[in-house]
């Protein structure tokens, strides 16, 4: 079996896997992936493998079911895996956590397709932006808000560092700390950084992500929600809990 992503949600599904003595391969694309595995049973892979690199890996080691649990907006790697499962013909699960205030509205509280959209949004907003969606596309922000302000809250890593200080982060606009936060903490963090402008992704309870918005409409901040990219895999395969897979990894045992 094989297990894709650095996320909360696959250490939490490969906790499950260990209780049910199941022997399965975590796979990570970075060192902070890789680190933040904690000590599970199951090995861990690390760097990033394009489609055909996958189904190479999945006819090497015979892997009957792959779960996809990377993060709901790595969109290039879920649409990997499926290709890589439809060249091989194994079983593929995705697991999406659900997401959160997915009906609330609020003067304050835009919400975009991408990064490009959600510049548009920002450039008639506050000078300092905050963003919270990773060290991923750092660059592409600095190039979308030339003008503005930008304050990175990202993971506290080397690599991360790296990328920020590439992207022409200073010393006083990186903030490198491990979430999930709880709504006390960023309010107190966005007085501190004196955010205008918080921009984040919808990534669901695991993520934080009420715990990020309501703080920003709460202190009258702005608040830009980039939409999360829609699930490749649906159906019976689409699972949203931990309950979910519990259920389905039973069928697959009993299979």
């Amino acid at each position: 079996m094989l297990v894709i992503g650095g996320t909360s949600d696959a250490r939490a599904l490969c906790r499950q896997l260990d209780a049910a003595g199941v022997k399965y391969t975590l796979s990570v694309a970075t060192p902070a992936g890789q680190q933040l595995a904690g000590e599970i049973a199951g090995e861990v892979r690390c760097g990033r493998m394009e489609s055909a690199e996958i189904a190479d890996w999945l006819r090497h080691h015979r892997t009957r079911w792959v779960i996809d649990a990377s993060h709901p907006y790595a969109a290039i790697v879920s649409r990997n895996v499926v290709e890589a499962c439809q060249r091989t013909g194994v079983t593929l699960s995705r697991y999406q956590r659900p997401e959160q205030l997915a009906g609330l509205t609020h003067p304050l509280l835009h919400r975009v397709k991408g990064i490009e959209q959600a510049c548009r949004v920002a450039q008639r907003l506050g000078e300092r932006v905050l963003l919270t969606t990773g060290s991923k596309d750092l660059a592409a922000w600095r190039a979308g808000l030339p003008n503005k302000t930008l304050l990175a809250r990202v993971l506290p890593v080397a690599d991360v560092m790296i990328q920020c200080v590439e992207a022409g982060f200073g010393v006083a606009e990186i903030f490198a700390l491990c979430g999930p936060f709880s709504a006390e903490f960023n309010a107190a963090f966005y007085r501190q950084c004196q955010a205008d402008v918080v921009i984040t992704k919808s990534s669901g309870a695991e993520g934080g992500y009420q715990e990020k918005v309501q703080p920003c409409l709460d202190a009258g901040i702005p608040c830009i929600v980039i939409a999360r990219p829609a699930a490749l895999v649906t159906g019976d395969e689409l699972l949203e809990s931990q309950d979910a897979f519990a259920q389905r990894l039973a069928r697959w045992l009993a299979a």
